[in-house]
C-alpha cells in the first residue's frame, strides 16, 4: 500500500536513536566479564568497535532502509541468499536467546542470594531452581497473554541498569580519589594486553555478544533526518555512551577485586558489597540487589515473546510446521513459547555439569555469542550479494565507498565474527571447566545442533504449511 504523499514522515533525533542503541547494548551483567581485562579493556573495545560494531551498524542500516518491511534479518537474508538461509538467520537470532536466558537468570539468582544468604551464590541447585522457576513463570504469563507493560520495562531499565551503573562508577571514582589500594594496574603499559596466552583473551568473544543487536535499531535509520550523515553519528554517540558505562563500571569492579577473584556472575554484587562495607553503607546492599533483579527481570520478560513472534512470522512462507503455527486468543504462539522454555531448561542443566557457576555462565555466554554471530555472517554475505543482485532497490542509507565499502565492511564483519566464534572454543585460563576436550565437545555439539535444526525443518517443509498459514491470515483479516 502506497503511503500518502501528504503524510508527514516520522523524524527522530540523533540523540533518541543513540539512546535506543544504548538500551539495546547496555547490560550490567557484562561488567565482571569486561573487568577481567582491567585497563586493557579499552584496547579490546576499540577492536570490537572497529571490526564488528561499525560494520554491523552500517550494513544493517543499508539493509533496513532498502527492505523496511517487517521481518528484519529474515527478509534481508532471504532476499540475498534465498528462503533457506533467511529462515536459518532468523532462527539463529532467536535460538541464541535459549543460551542467553539461563545466563541472565543465573545473574538474577546470584543477586537474589545476597538478599537471603551469600553462600547460595555457589549453590547449583539454588541457581538452577531460580532459573527454571523464574523463566517458566514468565513464560506462563506470556502464554496467557499477560505481559509486563512497556512503562514497567522502561522503568526497569532505568532503575536496574542506569542508576546502578552510575552508582558503581561513582563509588569507583571516590575509591580512586581517596587513594585506596587498587587491585588492577593503572598505567600506559596496562593499556596493551598480553598476547602470550590466548586463554587470557577468550572473554573478548563475550564483548561481541555485549554489542550485538544493532540490526534492531537499524530499522529506524530512515527516520533520521539526512540518514547518510546522521545515522553514523547516532551510532558513534550511542557507542561512546555504552563504552563509557561498560569501561568505567568494569574498572570500578577491577579496582576493588583482584582479577583472579572476579566472579563472572557475582562480580558486580561483590564489588558493591566491598564498597558498601568500606563506606559503612551495607544497608544499601539489599536495595541495590532488588534494583538489579528488577532490571534483569524486565529485560528477560521483554525478550521472551519478541523473538518468538519474529520466528513465527516466517510461518507465512511455510517455514514452520502446523504444530508451531498455533496462536491463542491473545495472538501468542503458545507452542513456540513452550518449545523455547523446554530448550532453555535443557540448556540450563549445564550448571549441574560444570564445576563452577562461573564456568557454566561463560559457556552459555559463548554458545549464545556463537549462535548470534552465525546470523551476522549470513547478514554480511547477503548484503554483499544484494549490492550486485538488486542494485536497483532504493536505499535511504548506503554503506560509504560504494561497492568497495560494502566489501570492506562486510569482510571485516565476516572475519571478526569467524574469529570470535573460533575464540570461544578456547577454555578461559583461570576458570575451572573440567575436561577441556569435553568443554570443546559440549560447545561444538550445542552450536551444531542449533545450526542443523533450521536446515532440517526447511528441508522437511510441506507445501500445505504455507497454505494453512495463508488461510489463517485470510480468516483473521475477515474478522
Amino acid at each position: 500500500m502506497e503511503v500518502p504523499k501528504d503524510k508527514p514522515r516520522r523524524v527522530i533525533s540523533i540523540f533518541v536513536l543513540a539512546m535506543l542503541n544504548v538500551s539495546i547494548m547496555a547490560s550490567l551483567r557484562n561488567l565482571p566479564l569486561v573487568a577481567e581485562f582491567g585497563l586493557s579493556a579499552i584496547f579490546f573495545f576499540f577492536i570490537v568497535a572497529l571490526f564488528f560494531l561499525i560494520p554491523c551498524a552500517l550494513v544493517s542500516a543499508e539493509l533496513a532502509t532498502g527492505w523496511p518491511k517487517s521481518g528484519g534479518v529474515y527478509i534481508w537474508v532471504r532476499e540475498g541468499l534465498g528462503d533457506r538461509f533467511g529462515f536459518m538467520a532468523i532462527w539463529m537470532q532467536w535460538v541464541h536467546n535459549v543460551a542467553w536466558y539461563p545466563v541472565i537468570m543465573s545473574f538474577v539468582a546470584v543477586t537474589m542470594s545476597f538478599l537471603i544468604s551469600p553462600l547460595l551464590a555457589e549453590n547449583k541447585i539454588f541457581v538452577l531452581s531460580v532459573i527454571l522457576i523464574g523463566f517458566w513463570g514468565m513464560t506462563l504469563l506470556n502464554y496467557l497473554g499477560i505481559k509486563t507493560s512497556g512503562l514497567f520495562s522502561t522503568l526497569g531499565v532505568i532503575v536496574g541498569t542506569i542508576l546502578p551503573g552510575i552508582f558503581i562508577i561513582s563509588l569507583g571514582a571516590s575509591w580512586l580519589i581517596q587513594g585506596n589500594p587498587i587491585q588492577t594496574a593503572i598505567s600506559w603499559d596496562a593499556l596493551i594486553p598480553s598476547f602470550s596466552n590466548i586463554g587470557n583473551l577468550v572473554f573478548l568473544a563475550g564483548l561481541f555478544l555485549a554489542f550485538a543487536g544493532l540490526e534492531v535499531s537499524a530499522a529506524y535509520a530512515s527516520d533520521v533526518e539526512k540518514p547518510q550523515k546522521n545515522y553514523p553519528r547516532a551510532i558513534i554517540l550511542g557507542s561512546i555512551i555504552t563504552f563509557s558505562l561498560f569501561m568505567l563500571g568494569a574498572l570500578a569492579i577491577a579496582v576493588v577485586i583482584p582479577k583472579e577473584k572476579i566472579n563472572l556472575v557475582a562480580g558486580l554484587m561483590d564489588a558493591f558489597k566491598t564498597f558498601f562495607q568500606y563506606y559503612n553503607l551495607t544497608w544499601v546492599l539489599p536495595l541495590m540487589a532488588v534494583l538489579l533483579i528488577i532490571g534483569a527481570i524486565a529485560e528477560v520478560n521483554s525478550w521472551i515473546i519478541g523473538p518468538v513472534k519474529g520466528l513465527h512470522a516466517t510461518a507465512i512462507h511455510g517455514n514452520l510446521p502446523p504444530l508451531f503455527q498455533k496462536l491463542n486468543k491473545h495472538g501468542v504462539p503458545t507452542r513456540l513459547l513452550l518449545f523455547q522454555a523446554i530448550l532453555m531448561s535443557i540448556t540450563s542443566l549445564i550448571f549441574l555439569y560444570l564445576p563452577e557457576i562461573s564456568s557454566a555462565f561463560w559457556m552459555l555466554t559463548a554458545l549464545s555469542a556463537q549462535s548470534y554471530l552465525i546470523m551476522y555472517i549470513l547478514m554480511f554475505i547477503a548484503a554483499i550479494k544484494l549490492r550486485y543482485s538488486k542494485p536497483h532497490v532504493p536505499r535511504a542509507y548506503r554503506v560509504p565507498l560504494k561497492k568497495k565499502g560494502i566489501w570492506l565492511f562486510g569482510s571485516m564483519g565476516i572475519l571478526s565474527s569467524c574469529f570470535a566464534i573460533a575464540l570461544c572454543f578456547v577454555p578461559p585460563s583461570h576458570l575451572e571447566v573440567g575436561n577441556k576436550g569435553m568443554y570443546g565437545l559440549l560447545l561444538s555439539s550445542g552450536l551444531i545442533v542449533m545450526c542443523v535444526i533450521p536446515l532440517i525443518i526447511h528441508a522437511c517443509r510441506k507445501p500445505h504449511w504455507a497454505i494453512k498459514m495463508d488461510l489463517k491470515a485470510d480468516s483473521l483479516s475477515k474478522k
